[in-house]
C-alpha cells in the first residue's frame, strides 16, 4: 500500500492554495508562505486586491464557481502541493432557537465549501502526495453558547476531515488546526447582536495560528490535530477527555456574563436572561 512520504517539506516553490485569502488569517498566511518561496494562490469572494499574493474571486456556496475557480489555480500553479481551507464565517445563532438563513449560511460556508474545494483538488492533492489542513476551532471541541451554527458547522469539518483522512490517508495528509478566538470581523455580526462572548473566550495572537499551519505542511509526519497555543492545547484535551468540566465551567461563566447585563437588550438571548439573569432568583 502506497503511503504518504515520511521526510521534511520546504516550502520553498510549494504550491498552496488557500481559502478566505483576503480575510484576517487567509491574507497573513498568504503572506507568511509566500515570503518563504511558497506559491501562493487565494480564493475569496471578494478579493481585496491588497493581499500581496494573486487571489481568485470565487463563491464557495456555487458549484460551479469552485469548479472554475480550483481549474484556474490548478492551471496557473501546475498542480497543486497543499489546500488550506481557511474560510469561515460566524454569527449569533443560539441553539434553542429554530434554524433560519444565519445557520444555513455558515454550515454552507464553514463546511459545504470546505469540502467542495476539497473533492475539486483531490485528484491534484493524490498526484503530489499533498497536504489539506482544516481551520477550525477551538469550538469544534468546546462549544460556547449563543453561537451554535459555528461549533457545529467547525464539529462537522473536523468529521469531515476524518472521513477524508480514511479515504485518502495513504497519500494525503489531513490536518485540523484549533485556533481559539483571533480578533477579526468575523465577530462583528455576533457583537453587533448584542451577543459579544467578551470574557468567554481569550484573544490570541495569529502568530500561533501560522505557525501551527506552517508545521502540517512541512512536517514529516503530520499531526491528525493541531491546537494553536499552549492554553488551547489544555482546553483541547479536557473538552475531549473531560467535557463536563468544561461544561461546568462555560456554564458558569455564561451565567456571570447574564447577571452582568451583557445580554440586556439582546432579543436572541432572551431566554438565556429570563433563565440565568439577575432576576431568574439563581
Amino acid at each position: 500500500m502506497s503511503r504518504t512520504p515520511r521526510t521534511p517539506r520546504t516550502l520553498n516553490g510549494m504550491r498552496v492554495l488557500i481559502t478566505g485569502a483576503s480575510g484576517t488569517i487567509g491574507m497573513a498566511l498568504g503572506q507568511h508562505l509566500a515570503a518563504q518561496g511558497a506559491r501562493v494562490i487565494g480564493l475569496d469572494l471578494r478579493p481585496r486586491g491588497d493581499e500581496g499574493f494573486e487571489v481568485l474571486a470565487c463563491d464557495l456556496t456555487d458549484d460551479a464557481s469552485v469548479a472554475a475557480g480550483t481549474q484556474q489555480v490548478l492551471a496557473r500553479l501546475g498542480g497543486l502541493d497543499a489546500l488550506v481551507n481557511n474560510a469561515g464565517i460566524g454569527g449569533p445563532a443560539p441553539a434553542e432557537l429554530a434554524p433560519g438563513a444565519e445557520v444555513r449560511r455558515q454550515l454552507e460556508i464553514n463546511l459545504l465549501g470546505a469540502w467542495r474545494v476539497t473533492a475539486a483538488c483531490v485528484d491534484a492533492l493524490v498526484a503530489s502526495r499533498g497536504r489539506v489542513v482544516m481551520v477550525a476551532s477551538r469550538m469544534a471541541v468546546m462549544q460556547l453558547p449563543l453561537a451554535a451554527a459555528y461549533g457545529a458547522s467547525k464539529r462537522a469539518l473536523t468529521a469531515y476531515a476524518d472521513a477524508l483522512r480514511l479515504e485518502v490517508g495513504t497519500h494525503v495528509g489531513v490536518t485540523c488546526v484549533y485556533p481559539s478566538s483571533i480578533r477579526s470581523p468575523i465577530h462583528d455580526s455576533t457583537a453587533a447582536a448584542g451577543l459579544s462572548l467578551e470574557g468567554m473566550s481569550r484573544y490570541e495572537p495569529i502568530s500561533g495560528v501560522l505557525t501551527a499551519i506552517e508545521s502540517a505542511l512541512v512536517r514529516a509526519r503530520p499531526r491528525r490535530d493541531v491546537p494553536t497555543t499552549r492554553r488551547g492545547a489544555v482546553e483541547f484535551f479536557l473538552a475531549r477527555h473531560l467535557p463536563a468540566v468544561t461544561d461546568v465551567i462555560v456554564q458558569r461563566t455564561l451565567a456571570g456574563r447574564a447577571r452582568s447585563g451583557a445580554f440586556d437588550g439582546a432579543a436572541l438571548a432572551a431566554g438565556v436572561v429570563a433563565r440565568l439573569g439577575s432576576g431568574s432568583g439563581r
